[in-house]
């Protein structure tokens, strides 16, 4: 008896080697994208973000992050609520992330007490003066590129994607290395028109939290420029019942405090 279970137990095991094997690249992308942007039905942390450029000189960004899942569709809602420093408290960010069609963004600026409405445009722009880009703290939809994997080699699958319409990015294609354990994406090299290699972004550290796979540290390099952003997320929690309502211009000018963080 005893056998028989190591056998079946043996055999489970290899079907699913042979199912992950078998998997498309568009369902790694997919799987890739919920382990990053989609893990419980709603989401808070607050993110420190420190900025160094060529030159050594650094400088430093601190931020709440809350996200809301809007149905079963793929569409969320994201809120940002800037702490430090002086230049940026008070500024918020709000995006309603769609599937198929462009994503809808404000910025709230104090100094003006004004909310900008952020183009599809600039989703692919610095946030907040960091390496990071706007469309990096929400996700690019899985649905804006084909999907090729190029290796399953190891730990990782390695994609390669490239944009359905390369006129609306800066980049001609990016490679990713997703965990196979995971799906949590590990590494992500953008490319220029020309092929050149222009940016890199890492998951430096992996957590378990409530259950999710969580990235907690992140880098993100500019090569051109030689300067790079690290982001540290603490106080991460899942699940913590956000509502809908906090996702709208009136909350931009009056931050809802009851979910932001000191």
């Amino acid at each position: 008896m005893k056998k028989i279970i190591l056998c079946a137990a043996f055999l489970l095991a290899a079907g699913m080697n042979v199912s992950y094997a078998q998997m498309s690249a568009d369902e790694i992308a997919e799987r890739a994208s919920k382990a990053s942007y989609y893990q419980g039905k709603d989401g808070r942390s607050f993110a420190r973000m420190v900025i160094t450029d060529a030159q050594g000189r650094k400088r430093e960004r601190q931020m709440t992050i809350l996200r809301f899942n809007a149905g079963d569709n793929g569409e969320q809602k994201y809120y940002v609520y800037f702490h430090k420093p002086n230049d940026v408290k008070g500024m918020s960010y709000i995006v309603w992330k769609h599937l198929g069609r462009d994503d809808d963004r404000w910025l709230y600026l104090p100094a003006l007490d004004l909310v900008r409405r952020v183009a599809s445009s600039d989703k692919r722009s610095s946030f907040a003066g960091t390496n990071f880009l706007y469309e990096d703290i929400s996700g690019r939809s899985v649905k804006l590129d084909k999907h090729e994997l190029l290796s399953s080699d190891g730990g990782s699958y390695l994609l390669k994607n490239t944009p359905k319409d390369s006129d609306q990015v800066e980049f001609s294609y990016y490679k990713v290395w997703v965990d196979k354990n995971n799906f949590v994406p590990m590494k992500a090299e953008y490319y220029d028109k020309e092929g050149k290699l222009y940016r890199i972004i890492e998951a430096n550290q992996v957590k378990d939290i409530q259950g999710y796979p969580t990235t907690v540290e992140m880098t993100a390099r500019d090569i051109n420029s030689g300067g790079s952003t690290v982001a540290d997320f603490t106080d991460v929690s899942y699940g913590i019942g956000i509502s809908d309502g906090i996702f709208t211009e009136r909350y931009l000018r009056n931050p809802p405090l009851q979910w932001i963080k000191g």
